[in-house]
This record gives structure tokens, C-alpha cells and sequence, in this order.
């Protein structure tokens, strides 16, 4: 009788770890990628000396948010020895909108007032700052000036 209680009793536990409680094993799934961490400052991008887009930090003590990195770009490189491909602007207000891998960043200035170089510099600032806040390394840009819209585009440095 003994015997027998306790191979029910076996029996009866190893059922119960065979079924569980009743719940499906899934995979892995995938979220956003996590913030960097604490950051100094904000990446900028500016031009170097040879006109190639050059990252730069500007100590601001915390990362911020993708519109203040862009206002803070069209506020110029000062005396920083880079040099930008935007004119200067005493407007600096930006808007940004992100919608999954798309990013959306209505800048105070005309197509006129920058270059080609200067469009990648609002793009690269622009993407720099949505992907070291945990966002998508895929994300596209789109700008639009007061005029006409540019993009989408990728920043050219992260390929």
C-alpha cells in the first residue's frame, strides 16, 4: 500500500511538471534597442576642414531630445575650428515627429539657405540623437523646410 502511495504520488508530480500550468514556450522576440546610457552631451554633426562630416560633442550635461540637438546645430559650430554648410539663422525652433523608423524634422530655414553637406548635418544630427535615446539604427530621415521636403534619407556616416 505503501508502495503504491508513493508511485502515485511520483506519478502525480511528475505530471505535473510534464504539463506546467498550462502556458506555451515562445521565442525570442525583439524590442527597441536600449538607451546608451548617461550621456554628456549631444552629437552634432558639423564639416571638418576637408568638408567631410565630422561628429563633434557639445557639453550640455544630458542628451536631450532630437529637436533640441537640431536647434542647438543651427545655432552654428562657433570657435569650434569646424565649419557648417547652413546659413545662419536666429530662428532655431525645430519640430520633430517619430513614427516607427521615420523620422520627420521641420527645420525654421528654406532649401536655399544650406547645401547638400548641410542637409546630411541636419539628418546625421537628427538620426545620431533618435538612435543614442534607444531608437531605431534603421531610421530614415525626412526634412522639411519652409519651402519643399527632403528624403527620406539615412545619414551618409552611419553606412
Amino acid at each position: 500500500m505503501k508502495r503504491r502511495m508513493i508511485a502515485a504520488a511520483l506519478a502525480s508530480g511528475l505530471f505535473v511538471l510534464l504539463a506546467g500550468c498550462g502556458l506555451q514556450s515562445s521565442g525570442v522576440e525583439d524590442g527597441p534597442s536600449a538607451p546608451t546610457g548617461i550621456a554628456p552631451g549631444t552629437t552634432l554633426y558639423f564639416l571638418d576642414a576637408d568638408g567631410s562630416l565630422t561628429a563633434q560633442q557639445r557639453e550640455t550635461g544630458r542628451l536631450g531630445t532630437v529637436s533640441e540637438a537640431v536647434s542647438l546645430l543651427l545655432t552654428g559650430p562657433g570657435d569650434s575650428g569646424v565649419r557648417t554648410g547652413i546659413d545662419p539663422t536666429s530662428v532655431t525652433r525645430t519640430e520633430v515627429t517619430v513614427s516607427g523608423e521615420r523620422l520627420v524634422v521641420r527645420v525654421p530655414i528654406s532649401s536655399a539657405e544650406l547645401t547638400a553637406d548641410g542637409i546630411d548635418q541636419i539628418a546625421c544630427t537628427a538620426l545620431a540623437s533618435l538612435i543614442q535615446a534607444g531608437g531605431p539604427d534603421e531610421a530614415m530621415a525626412s526634412i522639411e523646410f519652409t519651402d519643399r521636403s527632403e528624403g527620406p534619407r539615412a545619414c551618409p556616416v552611419f553606412d
